[in-house]
């Protein structure tokens, strides 16, 4: 943790504040059963909003990428890797600790009418490995945070587009060679993971783990994509940008032919995604090679547009709600994984049994108040709401918690 009075890109931390804010509140609905259409995944093909956050995150991932290693002036060193590997390891592990903490607060509940000692339910609780999900959301951004760094220290950058396409490509022939379209425990993706990682140790999803072994591969080439996006960003001439602070414009043509070149970028990944898309579907949950061009394409759509009204045009009153999800993201995000932990786990006393604290507000208090879907979309807005009050307190004492 550091106190720190860096200007930062305000587009991108708003950016970034609005995909956390948005996979918090998409992933905690009052109820799984009434979510509204937009709120929820595509089945299978397909695009929602909510398909939109994570990829947009992991696309922010990579520019950020690039700017926290312009430090090294991208070459290769044995202190570089160290940091870099260790970044890895720790985002992977908080994974992981986050899956352990919700296996321990289930198991716990789960042996409560058990005629057992206190440490024997505790012994159990605690020894879940063998179940435990393996790979997850924070798992992912850190394998494809780890491979994109590496990447950028070794590889001609002229180079990366090359290794983009080829990972692409590569990825989907074998989708297409091994099943990878089918919605069932005989596509590739499946059998790889089950072979690998075991049964027990993946996602519930028809055998179909969204963040598992094979589709980070695309994964990967997402997040190279952003950092070809950052390198266009951030490589200015007769503009300094630090930590993307737009300041000293000396040629206001200049900016505007790079925010140009950035929703062209932005329009031509978007069409030839959708154009594919008769051939290769958009699907999120394989991470098929459509759903990255059309959400980089998006992403670096929305982002030009973010800049444009942000820092060139100085409309900013409004983004400070997003900022302070922005400054401080994986910490805020796992912050929010653990307080739905607990809220899903803490028993109390409802209408003559015993439920969850999160059952407890939406059944008892929002549902009755607002009904069924109002309640539950109200449960995430107010979670939303929580995690952003904490959020806040950190970004108004300027401290960043990196991880």
């Amino acid at each position: 943790m550091n106190k720190t009075t860096s200007k930062r890109l305000l587009a991108l931390d708003i950016l970034r504040g609005i995909t956390i804010a948005g996979m918090i509140m998409v992933n905690n609905p009052g109820s799984w059963s009434y979510v509204y259409a937009p709120l929820g995944h595509a089945q299978w093909n397909g695009l929602t909003p909510t398909d939109l956050v994570f990829p947009f995150f992991m696309f922010i991932m990579g520019i950020s990428t690039y700017i926290s290693l312009r430090k090294y002036n991208f070459e290769f060193s044995h202190s570089a890797a160290l940091k870099i590997l260790k970044r890895t390891i720790v985002i992977f592990a908080i994974g992981l600790g986050l899956a352990w903490f919700s296996m321990f607060c289930r198991t716990w509940n789960s042996l409560s009418a058990e005629e057992i000692s206190f440490f024997s339910r505790l012994g159990q609780s605690i020894w879940t490995f063998d179940h435990i999900r393996i790979l997850g959301v924070m798992q992912r951004l850190a394998l494809c945070y780890g491979a994109t760094a590496i990447v950028a220290l070794t590889m001609k950058h002229k180079h990366i587009p090359y290794l983009i396409a080829t990972l692409l490509i590569g990825y989907f022939i074998l989708l297409v060679t091994g099943n990878g379209f089918e919605y069932n425990s005989t596509n590739i993706l499946s059998v790889v993971d089950r072979a690998v990682l075991g049964e027990a140790h993946m996602y519930k999803d028809n055998g179909i783990d969204p963040e598992g072994l094979l589709s980070t591969i695309p994964a990967i080439a997402h997040v190279l994509i952003g950092f070809c996006v950052g390198k266009l960003l951030m490589e200015v001439k007769d503009i300094n940008v630090y930590y993307g602070l737009i300041h000293a414009l000396r040629d206001v043509k200049d900016i505007n032919e790079k925010l140009g070149r950035l929703f062209l970028i932005g329009t031509i990944l978007t069409f030839l995604g959708f154009l594919l898309s008769y051939g290769c579907p958009i699907n999120k949950k394989i991470w098929s090679p459509t759903y990255v061009l059309v959400t980089c394409g998006l992403g670096s759509s929305f982002l030009a547009l973010l800049i444009w009204i942000i820092d060139v045009k100085g409309y900013k009153s409004w983004s400070r709600f997003f900022e302070s999800f922005g400054v401080n993201p994986l910490f805020i995000y796992v912050m929010a994984g653990v307080l739905a932990v607990l809220l899903g786990n803490i028993r109390v006393s409802f209408d003559g049994t015993t439920t969850s604290l999160h059952s407890y507000i939406y059944k008892g208090i929002l549902q009755p108040l607002l009904g069924d879907y109002p309640g539950s979309l109200a449960f995430a807005l107010l979670f939303v709401a929580l995690n952003w009050s904490i959020g806040y307190i950190l970004y108004k004492k300027k401290i960043y918690i990196k991880i």
